[in-house]
């Protein structure tokens, strides 16, 4: 059944809200990043010293250069892990558009959703991407020390699916379900499904692997945690 609400979220993405809250997800993304590497350059630029006198060999002036070549490099590796991640986070703020146009097609004779306050949705996004962006730079250190056990290595990609997995499960859900039923409620469906919303958020995870491919996880997972929402609703 989890498998039916992939191929139909896939079945949909050429509905054109689905393409715009992809290019707004994306595009909020890609400017962050920009964001963060002019800040970063600005904070070594005024932090780091222009020149370093080195002993037996002088005064060296490419030292800030060189900072900032491996800070820019730093950043280029951390947003390959944060890239989908952030998106994922950005789209939860247009999430109301993905469903809508799921439910439009698929479920026309639902009532009107429940009205959220703007704000309210702002804040579950941040908290969202916070939760997202911390754990992945967390696990940042269990994959690297991973990465160096030859019995553990070929494991890593275990864990980056079972982590994203669950985080995808379960705050997709969540926002799902709260345009439909209050708060406590989709707790205690959440709890009683909790195994079948983490197997759906480790098969979004999967193709966070793939270049590009996974720059449609967020849109896909969206629309099939509403079909997963509506068959356990049930």
């Amino acid at each position: 059944m989890i498998f039916d609400d992939i191929f139909k979220a896939i079945g949909q993405l050429m509905d054109a809200r689905f393409r715009r809250v992809l290019v707004l997800g994306i595009g909020l993304t890609v400017a962050l990043l920009i964001a963060i590497y002019v800040f970063v350059l600005w904070l070594v630029a005024l932090v780091a010293p222009e020149t370093v006198t080195l002993p037996w060999i002088g005064e060296v002036s490419w030292v800030n250069d060189l900072i900032s070549g491996a800070s820019v490099l730093l950043l280029m590796v951390l947003s390959v892990f944060l890239m989908v991640p952030v998106a994922s986070a950005f789209t939860s703020l247009f999430l109301d558009q993905v469903a809508d146009a799921v439910e439009d097609r698929y479920y026309p004779t639902l009532p009107p959703v429940q009205q959220t306050n703007w704000l309210d949705g702002l804040s579950d996004s941040l908290r969202f991407m916070a939760v997202i962006v911390v754990a992945n730079l967390l696990a940042l250190i269990v994959y690297a020390v991973m990465a160096m056990t030859i019995v553990l290595a070929p494991f890593t990609p275990l864990v980056f699916w079972s982590l994203n997995g669950y985080l995808l499960g379960r705050e997709y859900f969540q926002l799902v379900a709260i345009r439909r039923m209050d708060p406590t409620a989709a707790r205690s469906l959440f709890r009683r499904n909790s195994g079948k919303i983490w197997f759906a958020g480790a098969l979004m995870a999967i193709p966070l692997s793939v270049p590009l491919v996974n720059l449609l996880v967020p849109i896909v997972g969206a629309a099939t945690f509403t079909h997963l929402f509506h068959r356990l609703a049930r």
